[in-house]
């Protein structure tokens, strides 16, 4: 017997209509929306949390894109990163979060710190490389679940190493795939 199309399911079949359309950006923000606002819990199978790190499970990926739960502890947060020249959507699930906005100087060296936008449960962000780069990190003293939409796949970014105030490649991997662990290093 098979089991009942979920909220997520729904989503997915959306998702691949509407990034097929390059210029869907507005209609794949209410589509992520109206799925964070309206609370499902569908998405819990992927929220695989790690102590170390924030972690990045996979749900679904495709040639158009790839749909990730990301889990934050509290005092996790990415690095400060570009998106590869793709289109990055962020809808808070649980929790909030808070933006941190980078303007990459033309000429090389250090970043320059721009906005801080606070981002709670059912809203979205949107960002290209042209707005800038980001770092993310749950707010509010507590932990957080952000689903992130990428069009298309991300293999690799870079990330601002703010030691050593140069940018690097960083390859991108997955804690989780379809909520089942990934080996360390995989």
């Amino acid at each position: 017997m098979n089991a009942q199309p979920t909220a997520l399911d729904f989503l997915l079949a959306d998702l691949d209509t509407a990034l097929a359309d390059v210029k869907a950006a507005a209609r794949v923000t209410r589509l992520l929306e109206s799925y964070a606002a309206a609370r499902s819990e569908d998405w819990r199978r992927f929220a695989l949390f790690d102590a170390s790190s924030y972690s990045r499970n996979l749900v679904r990926r495709s040639d158009l894109y790839e749909l990730i739960v990301l889990c934050w502890s509290q005092g996790q947060r990415s690095p400060i990163h570009d998106h590869a020249g793709q289109r990055c959507w962020m809808a808070v699930l649980d929790g909030a979060v808070r933006e941190s906005m980078f303007i990459p100087d033309p000429a090389g060296g250090r970043l320059r710190e721009g906005a801080v936008r606070e981002f709670g449960p059912g809203r979205v962000a949107f960002i290209t490389d042209e707005a800038g780069w980001h770092r993310i990190e749950p707010s509010a003293g507590r932990s957080a679940v952000t689903l992130h939409l990428y069009s298309r796949p991300i293999g690799a970014c870079r990330i601002y190493d703010e030691a050593r105030e140069a940018v690097v490649e960083r390859i991108m991997r997955y804690h989780s795939i379809g909520g089942l662990l990934q080996p360390v290093g995989a």
